[in-house]
């Protein structure tokens, strides 16, 4: 009754005929093996080693859809029935995650070995539930052959991204994460925490009104945040720095910039001023703590020449900002 009036344009996969699950198996072959070479299209600049992995995993299902297709030959002819992945109830789906660039080389590895395995548990599944001789041996043969996949998939990394150029790949993405992120992140986080520590404080001692404080730490934050994020993105491109996308970049230097900016202006909202300053005094400690600790775990500087840096420049601004507003 109910489907009169809410029709599906999905069907069942217990209503499929056996033609038409050896044509959604063509299909869902035909559309991994694009995903592949899609794979290797993103990574062959920067990791080629592991574009030929992707295109030879690529190969190895074109030669499964070819093995299918001659089977649905032999048993129904020439005409495959047309029916996808998105046509079937409950039928796995792939994330259109090839579509994203830079693609992260760790990602996409998992995201293969993913794909192998979702293929091979639901043609098990499948099997285990049907209760027709030929329809649960077809589908046990393709969980075999899925489970096959995955072998070949680790066989072809052992032999293009063997132990030593998988550590200088996996080097390499570290050193494009940091360029496109810690750094740019990294720059906004101490502009914002720093450069706003004056302008909070001189006001606070100031006026102690702590939502005047308030008003103008918010403004300074997110003023420092929308400069930083546009100057970032602005000043550099990245084709020829190899520092990667200039908006990426402008997100997480803007964004971090107005966050440390807000770290120690948010606790003003506290209407007791000496309560408010106390806490936002430790959130410039904490903030501070991070930026020492980034430097240090991202850009091998020594905790030491770090911390000393960080506290000296942080505690002159803090000092300033303290000085000014008692003037």
């Amino acid at each position: 009754m109910l489907h009169r009036f809410f029709p599906s344009t999905r069907r069942d996969f217990k209503s499929l005929s056996e033609q038409e699950i050896l044509a959604l198996a063509i299909s869902s072959e035909e559309d991994d093996a694009r995903i592949y070479l899609a794979y290797a299209d993103g990574l062959r600049d920067d990791y080629p080693n592991s574009a030929k992995m992707f295109e030879e995993m690529a190969e190895e299902e074109s030669v499964h859809r070819a093995r299918l297709i001659e089977l649905h030959k032999k048993r129904f002819g020439d005409r495959i029935p047309l029916i996808r992945r998105e046509h079937v109830r409950g039928y796995y789906e792939r994330k259109p995650d090839w579509l994203v660039r830079p693609l992260g080389l760790e990602k996409v590895r998992a995201q293969a070995a993913e794909m192998e395995a979702q293929a091979h548990r639901f043609y098990l599944s499948a099997a285990q539930q049907s209760g027709d001789a030929d329809t649960r041996k077809l589908l046990g043969e393709l969980a075999i052959a899925e489970a096959g996949h995955q072998a070949t998939a680790e066989r072809l990394e052992q032999k293009h991204v063997p132990a030593d150029v998988r550590e200088e790949e996996g080097q390499r993405e570290r050193r494009q994460f940091i360029l496109t992120y810690v750094q740019p992140g990294l720059a906004g986080l101490m502009d914002g925490s720093v450069s706003t520590l004056a302008p909070i404080f001189a006001t606070a001692f100031a006026t102690q009104d702590t939502w005047t404080t308030f008003l103008i730490g918010l403004s300074a934050s997110v003023g420092a945040g929308i400069s930083m994020g546009f100057t970032e993105a602005a000043h550099d491109d990245g084709k020829i720095s190899g520092r990667g996308s200039p908006v990426a970049r402008g997100f997480a230097s803007g964004i971090m910039t107005a966050l440390g900016g807000l770290g120690h202006a948010l606790p003003y909202l506290i209407p007791h001023f000496w309560t408010a300053t106390t806490i936002a005094a430790i959130v410039v400690v904490v903030e501070l703590f991070a930026i020492t600790w980034i430097q240090n775990r991202f850009m091998d500087t020594p905790w030491m020449r770090a911390a000393m840096q960080v506290i000296l420049g942080g505690s002159l601004v803090f000092a300033a900002g303290i000085l000014i507003g008692n003037a």
